[in-house]
């Protein structure tokens, strides 16, 4: 008589509803401290093993996405800088870039400035090891992000440049944006992505642009992307993917357009999501007796 034949147990995860998901960061994925909670880095892992692919798709340029993307687990691509950059993490380099012409900034700023009074301005400029500047009188949003000061507004433009970011010493962030859009026209694309930051970005270009080039690069469609933000240039990122989920505390345009609001970025509202799509029945993990 044979001898018995033993088998192993091991766990295999199924297929999550999505193949890509995209996730900003500021007042998404990140909390205030700029930190990822152990529920979300666990949520991601989840749909990650379950096959599907995590991308950050971020207005912070690449040099600052650089050691975020080491935290969640990120070594492949990044779309970075409003979509003005798709980014290899693993090669630390940039896969495809444009940047926007600084005659026509500076023209776009001089048109703002026409209509507001002064702004305090700064720019990102192009590279993977590129500088974010900042002139007399802007202050940076993001206190954790390095920054160097330069003495004249002139100095912005001393190197190629993915966008320019404005601050107004009275206007809020809505209303300065909206008097940007009126006065740009085409010379810059005008986005706003957080608290103090609205910016001039090339014509054209937005995150939906950069997640659509990512995507082709990982064999995704929109049909099978769900997308996570918290800001209204987060807009066309929703109107790109089959599915966009809104943060508690995204603002209110986003939130007019999203299919899904969950809870706020400080409450693990993408892993609430998340857990949700791998508790189905058909996304459970299952376990397949094998032979060792």
């Amino acid at each position: 008589m044979a001898a018995p034949t033993a088998y192993a147990a091991r766990t295999e995860y199924a297929r999550t509803d999505y193949a890509l998901i995209a996730t900003d960061l500021d007042g998404t994925l990140l909390r205030g401290d700029d930190t990822v909670s152990d529920r979300s880095l666990a949520a991601l892992a989840r749909v990650s093993a379950a096959g599907a692919r995590h991308l950050v798709v971020t207005g912070r340029p690449a040099p600052r996405v650089r050691p975020l993307l080491e935290v969640v687990g990120g070594g492949g691509l990044a779309v970075c800088g409003q979509g003005a950059q798709l980014y290899d993490a693993g090669a630390d380099r940039l896969l495809w870039s444009v940047t926007l012409d600084r005659e026509l900034a500076e023209t776009a700023l001089g048109k703002i400035e026409a209509e507001v009074g002064q702004v305090y301005a700064a720019v990102d400029q192009d590279g993977v090891d590129g500088l974010t500047l900042i002139e007399p009188g802007y202050l940076m949003p993001h206190p954790t992000l390095p920054a160097v000061r330069i003495d004249r507004r002139d100095d912005l433009w001393c190197a190629p440049i993915s966008k320019v970011l404005l601050r107004h010493p009275t206007l809020s962030d809505d209303e300065l944006a909206a008097v940007a859009r009126m006065v740009v026209g085409s010379l810059a694309t005008v986005t706003m992505s957080g608290p103090g930051t609205v910016e001039l970005q090339p014509c054209g270009v937005t995150k939906a642009t950069g997640l659509a080039l990512a995507a082709r690069q990982l064999g995704v469609s929109p049909e099978q992307t769900i997308a996570f933000g918290d800001m209204p240039n987060d807009i066309p990122m929703f109107d790109w993917a089959a599915h966009g989920v809104a943060m508690a505390n995204a603002h209110p345009e986003l939130k007019a357009v999203a299919d899904e609001i969950t809870l706020s970025n400080e409450d693990d509202g993408i892993a609430v999501v998340l857990e949700r799509l791998l508790a189905r029945p058909q996304y459970a993990p299952k376990t397949l007796s094998i032979e060792p």
